[in-house]
């Protein structure tokens, strides 16, 4: 029988503690893995509609074959995961800051990680997401300055609630110009974002991009019993 609850694995990280935790809960009788910033909680397993949804509408808008994707945030892996069901990818970098995140899915801590971590389409990259989106070598290490047809992004709570303050200059004209760089020419950016669309970063998207899209994803909430949502940013170049 699963123990109640159990801490999977802790870290000490410049942002604060990141730690993997697996409770069961009696109620809804599923095991439910969480992922905490010190006090603060950043995903569960039971609330991953929009996770999907990022990769599903970003995908959506892409065109052709062969599309190669970044993602950026790895967290429990849904988004990743929900990339590779799209037969059109060919490649895909997941990019994680923590490298502790990247040895969960390794090391088997998570019971889905497989389908990601087998997948010899997936690359997993310890890095800033945010510094290579400065940089001109951009996302593969190999192949400095290389280009991919999709970029999506998990990794703040809001274009305005950060994790850390060093990621605000992304969202600004400046940062996105910066990350369409690392974009083909038609590439897309898809973003999740835990409050309702904000006008003002969708005219910061607008102002780089020539079609943007806020969607709104609804769930059920099954602790509240109440329905939630979730914005996915969509944009897509010239």
């Amino acid at each position: 029988m699963t123990s109640r609850f159990a801490e999977l694995a802790w870290h000490e990280t410049p942002m604060g503690a990141i730690s993997l935790r697996r409770r069961y809960d009696p109620l809804l009788k599923v095991e439910v893995y969480e992922v905490k910033l010190d006090d603060e909680f950043l995903m569960s397993s039971l609330f991953t509609v929009a996770e999907v949804e990022l990769a599903r509408l970003g995908l959506a808008e892409a065109v052709g074959t062969d599309l190669d994707v970044v993602v950026g945030g790895l967290g429990l892996g849904y988004t990743a995961r929900t990339v590779l069901n799209d037969p059109r990818v060919r490649s895909l970098a997941v990019v994680e800051v923590v490298d502790e995140v990247i040895e969960w899915h390794r090391q088997g801590l998570l019971p889905f990680a497989a389908d990601l971590t087998s997948d010899p389409r997936t690359h997993l990259i310890q890095g800033d997401f945010f510094a290579m989106v400065d940089s001109a070598e951009g996302f593969d290490r190999d192949e400095p300055g290389r280009r991919f047809h999709v970029i999506l992004v998990d990794i703040d709570h809001t274009p305005r609630h950060l994790l850390h303050s060093g990621h605000a200059a992304f969202y600004t004209p400046q940062g996105l110009r910066a990350l369409t760089d690392h974009l083909h020419p038609g590439g897309v950016l898809a973003l999740w974002s835990n409050e309702p669309p904000d006008e003002d970063f969708t005219a910061v998207l607008a102002e780089v991009f020539a079609a943007t899209q806020a969607h709104v994803v609804s769930f059920h909430n099954p602790l509240q019993q109440c329905r939630a949502a979730n914005t996915v940013y969509v944009a897509r170049m010239a």
